[in-house]
């Protein structure tokens, strides 16, 4: 096994708050432990066209505060064919780089996954994504701060709600996951959250209209997660046609929530993911992630993390319908 002296770190995907905390914990860790440190500009793609630098603890003086991410982030198609991963795996040669640490989300680690397969390279993955849909990690980072930024936004949208009597449909991101919506509509204390973890045979507009509608509560808001066919347009086109005595609007949230300075939980988990992402090189590990399970650092194998679903706690459904009446 090739000694490792030089670790390149990157960020992928969509970008997180807290990323930069991870950079600078990767950054701190590895030349504390003796290593070199690289950063990896542009994500992937950066890794292709070879935009590297030395990174030294200066290099990442003062941004542990920072929302986005110094590295810069994209997502790279490039990257998807063999021809790219071998440019990839040619920077690293001629950079000297030794191990990658990737931090991003479920599309960011599957990269790494299949790269390190490929070229027998070790890859650490940090879980940097504010969708929380990693599995083996109880939180990820980013998703702490975009839930609050979350019940901000709703907070103010619920005085208009209030002083209109409109019924508010808000849409936020979580993809095919639905922890941002139903956590942050019981933080916001919402009516109802649409999300994908509840779609089942029952209309869940219907059985919001029928439970949470009523003559003395005009006003109210429902947090729908964000879907290409059922987003919060499609119910609140609904509500007009099928419950034209209400007043409805829509506001979408889009890239508000990705933005912003990172809460003290994701920096905390940031800085001991990235902590760990180095002991895990120490250690002889690759293709795991690292996350945070029952306050402990734990290692995920991608193989886990990416193909697992997270489970979803259904017990957070009936919490909301409880105070919600």
């Amino acid at each position: 096994m090739t000694k490792i002296r030089t670790i390149g770190v990157l960020t992928s995907g969509g970008d997180a708050p807290g990323m930069n905390a991870a950079i600078r914990a990767v950054t701190r860790a590895g030349i504390y432990n003796g290593f070199n440190i690289k950063g990896i500009y542009r994500g992937y793609d950066g890794l292709i066209k070879g935009e590297v630098k030395p990174f030294t603890t200066e290099d990442v003086s003062g941004i542990i505060n920072r929302g986005g991410t110094i590295l810069k982030t994209a997502r790279s198609k490039d990257f998807m064919t063999p021809e790219g991963k071998l440019k990839a795996y040619e920077t690293c040669v001629r950079e000297e780089i030794d191990a990658l640490v990737v931090i991003g989300g479920n599309g960011s680690l599957t990269g790494a996954r299949d790269f390190g397969m490929e070229f027998d390279f070790p890859c650490i993955g940090l879980p940097g994504t504010i969708d929380n849909d990693l599995y083996g990690t109880d939180s990820t980072i980013g998703y702490d701060t975009t839930m609050n930024t979350i019940m901000v936004c709703v907070d103010r949208i619920r005085d208009t709600a209030n002083s209109h009597e409109r019924i508010f449909f808000v849409e936020v991101m979580g993809r095919d996951a639905g922890f941002l919506a139903q956590n942050s509509a019981i933080a916001s204390g919402a009516e109802a959250a649409i999300i994908p973890e509840d779609m089942t045979d029952v209309d869940q507009l219907a059985q919001f209209m029928g439970r949470g509608i009523r003559k003395s509560k005009k006003s109210c808001i429902v947090i729908v997660s964000e879907s290409p066919k059922c987003g919060a347009l499609y119910y609140a086109d609904r509500v007009k046609k099928e419950f034209p005595e209400f007043d409805v609007r829509v506001s979408i949230l889009g890239h508000l929530q990705r933005g912003g300075t990172p809460s003290a939980h994701d920096r905390i988990l940031a800085s001991r993911t990235g902590v760990g992402a180095i002991e895990a090189l120490r250690q002889g590990q690759r293709n795991i992630m690292v996350g945070v399970r029952n306050n402990e650092v734990v290692y995920v194998p991608f193989s886990e993390c990416i193909r697992t679903d997270k489970p979803f706690d259904k017990k957070l459904i009936t919490v909301l319908d409880e105070l919600s009446i």
